[in-house]
């Protein structure tokens, strides 16, 4: 070897002692054969702070490089300079191709001696005698190609049974990669398979206790599995222990896939010449060309190359619904790594490191499909480890470095023919000049030609009868994108019968992602019957795809084909517009009204459904019914808004309140009732004001403007006073008691509260109470005195369990069961149980986020750490992306007490400064003070009691809203 990088810096044959020539030999030995920078050059000798003769000393330490290395080493260009190498003149491309060697080697004992002779070329690791920040930087990639190589080696060596002769070197491993859990697990392995099985428990222990000094977390799922099959002795001792299993997200390939063997023989040869570590390919394309068919088609290719991981994320970068950001992309990446949601991290620099580092340690195929730019894909490219990343996009990404491109043409003719007679068949064989002709007239769109194939295929038509249908559509002669897809769609649509092109038609203004069959019957007025059989037509001819439970859905280009033929008759578009509108509205309030009270269902009469036969049936399942449809129901919301249908928008925004409220989508539900009150304040409609700035309030309280909310509940008291509506003012009344208590407004919350809950008695309407009684509980428990408190909530749950609905009283049973924990009563932890899990039956998930938690404090005070960790562990499960800040608050603060109290101060202060971010930006100040509180005894190591009493509070059931259903600072009705 002439360089060696693998370790300290050398060269053979020549001296090279300056300490800058060195770094700029450095730099161009990372990148061999290839132009550095100036400017980057610049930047490792000086690390950005260059003198003002930088570029002429920089020429200088080339020329002393020119003088002592071979002839023509270093090459000159106007961009900057290179070093021209072969594999045989630097270790680290030696090492490269062992190790790609040892990847695609079949023979095992030849992969591993392989690995182990690009092992054996470290001395240490790389470039260790150059301290240059952007050389470190850069080195650190070598090193981790290294520690991935390790971990292979030692995983075909224990597949062997060679786990003796590996436990002192893996000793020494571990200590230099002290955070990589895999080569832990490794170590633990090759321990208890030597008969070592207490020094394998040690290990764990050690691991454990360095992942929670140096990260705050427990160790991941690997590491706890075996750690659990040591201790029942269900590990095994012999070859392949506990290899892990392959991941497999991959969605169904075609099973007619057809073309493209350029493409597939040039990525081929690529991926099978790669080096070992990170390649992208990136195909862009018009719509319909066949991207994401290619891409599941090529990881199918790599699967033996990279076979423990195959990922699939479509990020909607060209769809109706919004591109997925990376943080929720990197969110559900991670989760297809089997990555527990309570240990993915939450900022996103911290989320993209990790998922790195996951990456790292497996040969893993990812596809990023259908994205919208070059942004939104570089968060998601792994950093190093051996693998292939496939993205699909209609845009050029020009902004990506490093990776190989390739703009996807449409298919070649004989390609087009062949896929159009695999899907025909026998018939397609008979008339090869007619099939020729029908493929050019789709415009050899992968897609279009699908499309003519498939309705063909279900008639008793010949090629020649599809042509002639095909009329004078010149589809080659259309160059753009959309027009040339329209066309495609046209020959499918101008076939159909009348019925089927009215639906198809109307189909087009659902602005959703999915539909069921009651949607498109009332989109067309049809029987429901009628509306199911046309849908199952559509899907014949590919243009509906069903899904599962009966719900269907339009490709994005299908719909806007489908929407710009109805935009052609303007009285059918708002006839049909307003049959949805209307559907929507009676929809959602038929789910909803199970889970609300009695006298909050006032404000849910909706009038009389135009198709009340479409409406939902009482047996179906409440909580699928919404997880599906909450975000398609915003959609219809901002539809009717931006058509001007203001007599349905409120009552769209009304009827979701409930499902959006209780899965804790308050962004749709602020935006859905910010455009009710500007419609009703714009039309003077008093009544719908009060309503809508009392639902509006609720999302408002729960994202940290509780002051704004204490104003549109104010307004709402008025309105309904002014209507004379003494019922709801009163409940209006209640929730300013709510709102007051959590401002700290001890005088007017106790004023406020015992008023309407006189007026309450005087309306003789029992479950108006609830709420007051609830608040006056949470004001006495915060004082102290939880035995008052206990009374007030005992008598609010005998009223919600006369009166209420399921969260009114699963609410109200969280706030007794607090608070006989806290009073240390023995039934404590079954009612707490029981309060987590009523709460997840009916969705209501910031409610049992505060159950979870709750646990968390019992055990804390039981002396039951490890118990107590794991449910503020679910608490946070549950809360994640709800956008809750004092309830995420209140969640980071019971966990911040818990590690307090179980001797671990570090961690605890981490937890406490979560908490305190987030009631800063809730303006919570009791949560900032307890906040406060917490840190300062990290501070000081104090083990005061107060760890397990400041913690122990009750929030109210309902601060604002008419029917007192929620726990603060939860909003209701």
């Amino acid at each position: 070897m002439k360089y060696r990088i693998l370790g300290a810096l050398a060269i053979r044959d020549a001296e090279v002692t300056a300490g800058r020539d060195r770094v700029v030999l450095a730099m161009l030995l990372l990148h061999p054969c290839r132009i550095v920078g100036v400017d980057a050059l610049i930047d490792a000798v000086w690390n950005d702070q260059p003198p003002a003769t930088a570029r002429a000393q920089l020429y200088t330490c080339v020329s002393r490089l020119r003088r002592a290395l071979p002839a023509d080493s270093i090459r000159t260009t106007p961009a900057g300079y290179g070093i021209t190498v072969t594999d045989d003149d630097l270790d680290a491309r030696a090492f490269e191709r062992l190790v790609a060697g040892a990847r695609t080697e079949t023979d095992q004992g030849r992969a591993g001696a392989l690995l182990r002779q690009g092992l054996d070329l470290w001395r240490g690791p790389a470039l260790s005698d150059i301290g240059s920040p952007a050389v470190r930087r850069l080195a650190a990639t070598l090193d981790e190609h290294y520690a991935v190589a390790v971990e292979d080696w030692v995983e075909r060596e224990l597949n062997a049974g060679s786990e003796r002769n590996l436990s002192a070197e893996l000793h020494g491993l571990v200590e230099r990669f002290p955070m990589r859990e895999h080569l832990r697990g490794q170590f633990i392995r090759a321990l208890y398979a030597s008969g070592r099985q207490g020094d394998a428990l040690a290990e764990y222990q050690r691991a454990r206790a360095a992942l929670i000094d140096e990260l705050g977390i427990e160790p991941g799922p690997e590491l706890q599995e075996l750690h659990r099959r040591m201790l029942v002795g269900d590990l095994p001792t012999g070859p392949g222990l506990m290899s892990p299993a392959p991941i497999r997200c991959l969605p169904r390939a075609v099973g007619d896939f057809t073309g493209r063997t350029a493409v597939l023989n040039r990525f081929r040869g690529q991926v099978g010449t790669a080096p070992p570590g990170p390649s992208v390919h990136v195909f862009d394309g018009m719509a319909g060309i066949g991207k994401t068919t290619l891409a599941i088609r090529l990881a199918g290719l790599a699967a033996d190359r990279y076979p423990d991981a195959q990922l699939f994320i479509d990020l909607h970068g060209h769809s109706e619904r919004e591109a997925v950001e990376p943080s929720a992309a990197l969110n559900t990446l991670l989760r297809q790594l089997d990555v527990p949601v309570d240990r993915i991290a939450g900022p996103i620099e911290q989320r993209i490191a990790q998922w790195r580092s996951e990456l790292a340690r497996r040969r893993t195929v990812l596809i990023l499909d259908n994205a919208s730019n070059s942004e939104q894909v570089v968060p998601l490219l792994p950093g190093c480890g051996d693998n292939l990343t496939v993205v699909t996009s209609r845009h050029r990404l020009t902004g990506l470095d490093g990776v190989r491109p390739h703009p996807l043409p449409v298919l070649t003719e004989p390609e087009a023919v062949d896929l159009f007679t695999r899907i025909v068949g026998e018939r397609a064989l008979a008339e090869p000049s007619a099939v020729a002709e029908v493929v050019r007239r789709c415009g050899l769109l992968p897609l279009a030609v699908r499309l003519a194939a498939a309705r063909l295929s279900r008639r008793r038509w010949r090629v020649t009868d599809l042509l002639h249908r095909l009329g004078d559509t010149a589809l080659p002669e259309l160059a753009a994108e959309s027009r040339t897809v329209a066309a495609a769609f046209a020959l499918s649509y101008t076939h159909l019968a009348p019925p089927l092109q009215r639906l198809f038609r109307l189909l087009g203004l659902y602005p959703g992602e999915r539909f069921d069959a009651p949607a498109a019957a009332a989109l067309a007025d049809l029987p429901l019957n009628d509306a199911e059989d046309l849908l199952g037509e559509l899907a014949d001819v590919n243009l509906v795809e069903e899904q599962d439970s009966g719900t269907y859905r339009l490709h994005d280009l299908i719909r806007q084909y489908a929407a710009t033929l109805a935009a052609s008759d303007p009285p059918e578009r708002h006839a049909a517009l307003h049959r949805l509108f209307d559907h929507a509205a009676h929809t959602a309030a038929a789910v909803a009204r199970p889970l609300e009270s009695p006298y909050s269902s006032r404000t849910l009469e909706l009038g009389r459904p135009l198709r009340p036969d479409l409406l939902p049936r009482a047996e179906m399942d409440q909580n699928r019914w919404l997880e599906q449809n909450r975000r398609d129901h915003m959609s219809i919301v901002r539809l009717a808004n931006s058509t001007g249908a203001t007599e349905h928008v409120w009552k769209l925004a009304r009827a979701a309140w409930r499902m959006w409220y209780l899965a804790a989508e308050y962004d749709d539900l602020i935006q859905a009732h910010r455009y009710g009150l500007a419609i009703a304040r714009r039309d003077g409609d008093v009544r719908t004001t009060a309503i809508m700035a009392n639902y509006l309030a609720s999302g408002l309280l729960r994202t940290g403007e509780a002051r704004k909310a204490m104003e549109l509940v104010q307004t709402a008291y008025d309105g309904f006073s002014q209507l004379g509506e003494v019922s709801a003012a009163n409940t209006a009344l209640a929730n300013l008691a709510a709102l007051r208590y959590l401002l700290g407004d001890v005088e007017g919350d106790d004023r406020a509260a015992r008023q309407a809950l006189h007026h309450a008695r005087t309306l003789a309407e029992p479950g108006q109470m609830i709420n007051p009684l609830n608040t006056l509980g949470l004001a006495a428990a915060r004082r102290g005195d939880l035995a008052e408190g206990l009374s007030w909530f005992r008598r609010a749950l005998f009223l919600a369990v006369a009166t209420g609905a399921d969260a009114e009283r699963y609410n109200t049973f969280g706030n007794v069961a607090i608070t006989r924990m806290r009073m240390g009563h023995r039934p404590a932890e079954r009612m707490l149980r029981l309060a987590l899990s009523l709460n997840l039956r009916i969705g209501y998930k910031s409610a049992a986020a505060e159950a979870a938690g709750a646990l968390g404090a019992l055990y804390r005070r039981q002396g039951r750490y490890a118990d107590a960790v794991a449910r503020h562990h679910k608490a946070l499960e549950v809360i994640h992306g709800l956008g809750d800040r004092r309830l995420a608050a209140q969640v980071h603060l019971e966990f911040g007490e818990t590690l307090l109290a179980a001797g671990r101060p570090n961690a605890a202060g981490k937890q406490f400064r979560l908490a305190a971010a987030h009631a800063a930006a809730a303006q919570a100040g009791y949560e900032q003070a307890r906040s406060h509180a917490g840190l300062k005894a990290v501070a000081t190591s104090s083990e005061a009691d107060g760890c397990t009493t400041a913690g122990e509070r009750l929030t109210p059931v309902h601060a604002v809203g008419r029917d007192g259903t929620q726990r603060s600072p939860h909003h209701g009705d």
